[in-house]
């Protein structure tokens, strides 16, 4: 059973279009859900054209990161969960 305020893991992959590169996903993840986030993976390109991929390991409460998780489906961007890192 996990308490409110007991930290928790989950890691996830998330692809972000094109259109959202200039939009700070990942960093309203710390600041408006108060969530660690580690960058386990990432591909981007460097030009900006395309989609970029990120294997994330959220930390915090349970509800923090559902509420992220929330956010990041309101966005409609695309996400794997409970992923292995390093198989692109």
């Amino acid at each position: 059973m996990v308490t409110e305020n007991q930290l928790t893991h989950k890691r996830i992959r998330l692809r972000v279009p094109k259109e959202y590169h200039q939009e700070p996903v990942i960093s309203r993840l710390v600041s408006n859900y108060g969530l660690t986030v580690n960058i386990t993976a990432a591909m981007l390109g460097s030009n900006g054209v395309g989609d970029g991929w990120f294997d994330l390991d959220l930390q915090g409460s349970h509800e923090q990161i559902e509420s992220a998780l929330i956010y990041i489906n309101d966005l409609d961007l695309e996400i794997w969960h409970d992923i292995t890192t390093g198989d692109y």
